[in-house]
């Protein structure tokens, strides 16, 4: 029990005096760029179904002649 509480004890203590937390501006700015990295691997993955979509339409065109 005591190897339990010294966990807790420790796993606190790191927490509290060397985790060093972000600020309100960072996790902003963090946000910010997986907003917009999420919108751009969007926006490639459209495509590529865009693409992927016309060539099968093209190739089922050409073997049904």
């Amino acid at each position: 029990m005591s190897k339990i509480r010294t966990y807790f004890e420790e796993t606190t203590q790191e927490l509290v005096q060397k985790t060093s937390w972000p600020t309100w501006q960072e996790l902003q700015g963090s946000a910010m760029v997986v907003l917009a990295a999420s919108v751009i691997i969007a926006l490639v993955v459209l495509a590529m179904d865009s693409s992927f979509k016309k060539l099968m339409e093209l190739a089922y065109q050409l073997l049904n002649g």
